[in-house]
This record gives C-alpha cells, sequence and structure tokens, in this order.
C-alpha cells in the first residue's frame, strides 16, 4: 500500500506543476493539517484514492470552506482496506482557536475513542497535527507535543504515527523517524510517500462486519 501524507506547506509539484497521472501510484492521500482546502480539493479531483484529513491550528477556515470531495477523519476512526486509522487534529493550546486544546481536553478526545477502538482491537496509523510530547516536539507552547498521545502510543502500538505543525525548518533534533516502541513517527513536511504492506486479508473483518454476522449466525439458529 502506497500513502501520499502531506502537512503544512502545498507541493507546488503537485499542484502549480501538477501533471496528468502524479497521484496514480497512491493508494490513500492523508493530510496532517495547516493546508488550504481548494489544495485538498485539487488532490481529489486528480486522485481515485481516498483524500483524508485532520485538522491543523491554522484550519478553522474548513468550518466555513471544508475541502470538497475530502474525508474528515478528525476524532474519528476511519477503515481503509484493514488499515485502522484514527485521526486527531488540532495543536496545543495558545490563544483562542478552535483547533486548539489542552492536554486535558485532547485527553477527553481521546476517552471519547475508546469503545470503539476496543471494538477494533486497536488501530495502526495515528493521524494527528501536533507531535506527542517529547517526540519531535519543540519547546515553545505552540509547538509543544501532546502528552495524552504519549499514552495513547504506549497503551495501542500502532505502527506508524504522522504528524505535521513541527516545521522542517524548526528544529535541528530530529530530521528522520523517531522509534517509539514499536511504532515508527514520522513528521511530515509538504509531502512523504510511505509504503506498507498491505494488511492481512482477515484484517478487512471490520466490527460492522462482525456485528452483521453475528446477527446472521443468531437468525440462522433460530431458524433451525
Amino acid at each position: 500500500m502506497k500513502i501520499l501524507i502531506v502537512s503544512d506547506k502545498e507541493s507546488k509539484s503537485l499542484w502549480d506543476y501538477y501533471e496528468p497521472g502524479k497521484l496514480d501510484p497512491y493508494d490513500l492521500i492523508i493530510s496532517c493539517g495547516d493546508l488550504a482546502p481548494q489544495y485538498l480539493s485539487f488532490l481529489a479531483t486528480f486522485t481515485k484514492a481516498p483524500v483524508l484529513y485532520v485538522h491543523g491550528n491554522h484550519d478553522d477556515c474548513y468550518e466555513q470552506t471544508p475541502p470538497e470531495g475530502c474525508i474528515d477523519i478528525d476524532g474519528k476512526v476511519y477503515f481503509f482496506r484493514g488499515l485502522r486509522i484514527v485521526g486527531l487534529g488540532g495543536s496545543m493550546r495558545y490563544r483562542p482557536g478552535i483547533n486548539q486544546y489542552t492536554d486535558e481536553e485532547m485527553s477527553h478526545r481521546i476517552r471519547k475513542l475508546r469503545y470503539r477502538l476496543w471494538r477494533c482491537h486497536g488501530f495502526d496509523l495515528l493521524v494527528t497535527h501536533s507531535p506527542a510530547k517529547g517526540l519531535g516536539d519543540c519547546e515553545d507552547l505552540t509547538h509543544t507535543g501532546f502528552a495524552p498521545f504519549v499514552n495513547m502510543l504506549d497503551r495501542y502500538q500502532p505502527k506508524y504515527h504522522v504528524h505535521g505543525h513541527v516545521h522542517a525548518n524548526y528544529s535541528y533534533k530530529k530530521k528522520g523517524p523517531i522509534q517509539h516502541g514499536p511504532t515508527t513517527i514520522l513528521n511530515v513536511y509538504e509531502s512523504y510517500v510511505l509504503e506498507i504492506p498491505d494488511p492481512p486479508v482477515e484484517a478487512t473483518d471490520t466490527p460492522k462486519r462482525r456485528h452483521r454476522r453475528h446477527r446472521r449466525k443468531k437468525h440462522a439458529q433460530a431458524a433451525e
């Protein structure tokens, strides 16, 4: 599976100098936030792949102008070909804004997902705008990571965590992937191509499908 991840800066290669077929190799496109809605709508127009997004701290305009043809996964669990994806946008609260949170507020958002994640037996890919605290963040409040993300990574141990917000020129400390236990953490600025093995066939067995199969089995037993 080939995933194009975009964040924080619109790619001229993908927008201003786009050439037909450039997006064809990608099975999925994911935005980690702080991108013009028109840019995401453009990508959605020229790809057959789903375009998923979370909100960055500068994406308040999405309330009036949401990216057309794209899927908002902020605060949700999304399944794609067996890949379990969790989206949590926003940054640490540093001024008034609808896409900014305290650690406590982000913890509340995560708690709202617990039942869903229990039914899904965890998740594979965490998509956020901000990093986890101490894992690629900066010291200023605006770019401080969320401590609840660390707890989330430790509890569910996903394979990947992708985020934006910390631009390439902000920090000299971390230029490449960070490994936190079994989780590979990627700070995406502009674009990044993530290639992962296709999930096993049984991974496509979503909770909804399991529920439907259980109901069919009960009906069949009742009819005997």
